[in-house]
């Protein structure tokens, strides 16, 4: 009975060390998940003494927690986040993962000294980028990327484990079985296509069941979260035993699920906000105490190797190869490949060699280990610093917000919002709110009141909107602190503003720019459209050589409102002016052509 208290008390001094370590994270720009690993090692047999040696438990342990982190994932991913990336997304996260196993593969092979099949093994091991350590360094990280570059990263991140799975289980047991890379045929190949049709098909329908529970059944709402976890486990264990990808279709009903403009979605997502995070916590500390540090020398220096050869050829090679027919820039094929991070996934499917009983198999989790280490370390710390070196962190909209969500029963086309209003915010200083978004009631010092008696909004009240889904990001300017731009941010909106409503035939005649057939009767919202695919959001740039057009803002109807123009294109295919005269005649010209003039420093920092 004592051996129970004690066991309950070391699992929770780990989970709340490992919780209080957050504070370090974020503090020094740490990656939180290497430190949950860490905590891990330390408590260890090497470390503390903690002797754990059931691979089986922590594969049953890290694979549910893994189902839980995608699950939320998905619901937090919104639809028109998915459409803009899915098609190289997937590309990525089928075809990337595969010429990423195989690639590395083939160095393993040569490092290590193991025969090819074993080589294509360890690579499908650290084939998938890891949707915890991805989701976590671009939504809490605190910098924020192009929205075109995050949501790939993202959609990535999510789906792409299922073909790193597969690849593992199919050659642990052609190795089972005393086989060779030749005893790998069209079967596996089938076999891949009928797990992920069967993972989209039962995600799909296992969403809608989720879904409709929510909506028709009345679930107390304590229950509510854990009604909906439950389902999405229900969903992820019945696809696998029907032989799809649970991992997948835990994903897309996640995804179904967070796009179905559930009434109620708001209590679900914080309830899964916080087993995210705990699931998280345990995984990476119950790998972390699978682990035995003593027995990485044996292998370190080569297992670096191959984290190097992984990170700088492998990764990028096959990014490269898979995002040549979606148009993307190299800076932004740069960003995805460093963004290529290994993490909780590939420890993961290196157990399933021990499980096997394969001979090599402490040999494949010890090199998986290190790779994922180092991994979080070089690629983990430096994403910030690489996503502004590249030019893709993208300036605030707003400066500080304080913003509340009210679920409102029976309700799903609108949202109760309760704000309270920052002091110099565009409400402070009287801008009218708009009439859609009349607010019901004004909550000043402790009295209520409605709107129409309140006067002018000021610094410290708390404002209720009953609004449509549509607007909160427009009210989120109206009581947002004026956003802090520094001189690379105002920079990065390019040098003038220009009318996106004006043609862009007159833009190609101040400029010389060579328009499509067609092009000149645009206007330069549609032209930038264009170019973007139909999509444009906040910073995105459109080459135009030898200028770059650049999105400042976007309406309800995605049009673009307002737009910049860069003279000197900060992908650094030059910056010259090819026109016969000065750049000043050339401001000048531009001035007359769109009737608008180059806004100071302070103006661009009200506008944001």
């Amino acid at each position: 009975m004592e051996s129970l208290y004690v066991l309950i008390l070391v699992g929770a001094a780990l989970i709340v060390v490992a919780a209080f370590s957050s504070l370090l994270a974020f503090r020094f720009g740490a990656p939180l998940l290497l430190l949950f690993l860490s905590i891990g090692l330390v408590a260890g047999v090497d470390g503390i003494g903690i002797d754990f040696d059931n691979a089986s438990l922590a594969y049953f342990v890290g694979t549910i927690a893994l189902a839980i982190i995608l699950f939320d994932s998905g619901f937090g991913t919104r639809l028109s986040t998915f459409r803009q990336a899915a098609a190289p997304a997937i590309m990525l996260a089928t075809v990337g993962v595969f010429l990423t196993a195989v690639l590395f593969g083939l160095a393993a092979t040569y490092l290590l000294g193991i025969p090819l099949v074993e080589g294509l093994l360890l690579g499908a091991i650290v084939g998938s980028t890891d949707a915890a350590a991805v989701f976590f360094l671009l939504r809490v990280g605190g910098i924020t990327i192009r929205d075109r570059v995050r949501s790939l990263l993202e959609i990535e991140s999510g789906t792409n484990d299922p073909m790193a799975i597969f690849l593992t289980i199919a050659l642990v047991e052609a190795i089972g079985a005393g086989g060779g890379i030749e005893t790998l045929g069209a079967d596996v190949a089938l076999g891949l296509l009928s797990q992920m049709l069967i993972g989209l098909v039962g995600g799909f329908l296992g969403g809608m069941m989720i879904a409709a529970v929510i909506r028709r059944l009345a679930i107390d709402r304590g229950l509510l979260p854990i009604v909906t976890l439950s389902l999405a486990l229900f969903v992820f264990a019945a696809v696998g035993a029907l032989d799809g990808s649970g991992f997948l279709a835990v994903y897309v009903a996640g995804l179904y699920t967070g796009n179905a403009g559930l009434s109620n979605a708001a209590a679900v997502k914080r309830f899964q906000d916080g087993l995210t995070w705990l699931a998280q916590i345990v995984m990476f500390l119950i790998l972390g105490l699978l682990a035995t540090p003593s027995q990485f020398s044996d292998i370190l220096w080569p297992a670096l190797g191959l984290a190097a050869f992984l990170i700088f050829i492998a990764r990028p090679l096959a990014v490269w190869l898979c995002l040549i027919p979606f148009d993307f820039q190299r800076r932004e094929m740069a960003f995805v490949s460093w963004v290529g991070l290994r993490g909780a996934v590939s420890i993961l499917l290196a157990i399933v060699p021990l499980i096997g009983g394969l001979d090599d198999s402490r040999l494949f989790f010890n090199a998986a280990f290190i790779i994922v280490l180092a991994s979080l370390l070089v690629q983990g710390w430096t994403i910030a610093s690489v996503a502004r070196r590249l030019g893709l962190v993208v300036p605030p909209r707003t400066g500080a917000i304080e913003k509340y969500e009210l679920e409102l029963p029976g309700s799903a086309d609108h949202e109760l919002l309760s704000y309270r209003v920052a002091e110099d915010s565009p409400v402070a200083r009287g801008e009218r709110i708009p009439r859609w978004a009349r607010p019901s009631l004004v909550i000043r010092e402790g009295r209520s009141m409605r709107y129409q008696y309140a006067g002018r909004l000021q610094a410290g009240d708390y404002v209720f909107l009953f609004i449509s889904p549509r607007y909160p990001p427009l009210l989120d300017r109206l009581f947002a602190r004026p956003a802090e731009l520094s001189p690379d941010d105002a920079e990065f909106f390019g040098e003038f503003t220009i009318d996106p409503g004006a043609r862009a035939g007159a833009l190609a005649e101040a400029y010389g720019i060579r328009l499509q057939p067609g092009e000149e009767a645009l206007t330069i919202s549609d032209l930038m459209l264009s170019r973007l695919g139909g999509e444009a959001d906040y910073g995105d740039r459109v080459s135009a050589a030898p200028v770059e057009l650049i999105v400042r803002q976007t309406g309800l109807d995605g049009a673009v409102v307002a737009a910049g123009l860069s003279l000197e294109p900060e992908s650094g295919r030059g910056g010259h002016i090819p026109l016969f005269f000065s750049r000043r005649d050339f401001a000048a010209a531009l001035r007359r052509a769109f009737g608008r003039k180059e806004r100071n420093a302070e103006d661009r920092a009200k506008s944001g």
